[in-house]
């Protein structure tokens, strides 16, 4: 039995090709982070369409949760942007919902975390920098590069600062991607474990990992919703320096 159920927690983050598809050298078969992310952009839709159902004044239950995530986001763009990023709304929104449908699903039984790689974390940061960037200099212009210039840093020091200043700016999409994946991946490696040692145990003796395994998903419930509201808020601390060159 412990043969059977031999801990190799590293095994669900596998990429799995459900079907195989190729041009040339490039491999773009249809695998199951493909399949989870449309499945989170069909659940996601579906939810959001069920929001916006014949909106009412006092609203049910379905609106009103609608109404209280949209409210919640907006006054995170809000907070941190000065009351200036509410245009770029629907961008971060449908960014925090999107990556919170991801991360849930992945608690799913046989499911699959799709933020738990950093490609795919990655990729999320790389638009969310490509945007800012544009949004940045559609609103300075050139005056844009001060920001890796520092008002009042004596001239002898500026090469050593536009350098460092650089460095941290170009170094955020990954740290913004590695801080998803890794908080997602580590949770559900000790939920795996967890899970694996009530097998092995049987009723008897799974009894306390089976409590292990209740509480473990409770706070990986949480960080789901915990990294999607981190990577949102980063987000709009990020916009905030393009919007007023900090």
């Amino acid at each position: 039995m412990a043969d059977q159920f031999e801990l190799r927690p590293l095994d669900q983050f596998n990429l799995k090709s459900l079907i195989d598809f190729r041009i040339g050298e490039y491999d773009l078969s249809f695998t199951n982070s493909t399949l989870f992310m449309f499945l989170g952009l069909i659940c996601l839709s579906g939810l959001l369409m069920l929001f916006i159902k014949k909106p009412q004044l006092v609203p049910n239950r379905m609106q009103a949760m609608g109404e209280l995530i949209h409210d919640f986001v907006l006054g995170t763009v809000n907070e941190n942007t000065l009351g200036k990023g509410e245009q770029y709304f629907p961008f971060i929104f449908s960014l925090f919902c999107f990556i919170l449908t991801l991360n849930l699903l992945g608690l799913l039984p046989h499911g699959f975390t799709v933020t738990s790689h950093i490609s795919v974390t990655l990729a999320f940061a790389l638009i969310v920098f490509v945007v800012l960037n544009i949004i940045a200099f559609a609103r300075h212009g050139l005056k844009f590069f001060h920001h890796f210039l520092p008002e009042g840093i004596p001239l002898f020091l500026a090469p050593v600062m536009i350098v460092i200043e650089l460095f941290v700016y170009l170094i955020r999409p990954v740290t913004l991607s590695i801080r998803l994946a890794a908080n997602m991946m580590a949770g559900h490696i000790l939920l795996y474990i967890a899970a694996t040692f009530v097998v092995i145990g049987g009723i008897t003796i799974g009894i306390i990992p089976i409590s292990f395994v209740i509480v473990f998903t409770g706070i990986e419930i949480f960080v789901a919703v915990l990294q999607a509201y981190i990577f949102t808020i980063l987000t709009c601390t990020y916009l905030n320096d393009a919007i007023h060159l900090h």
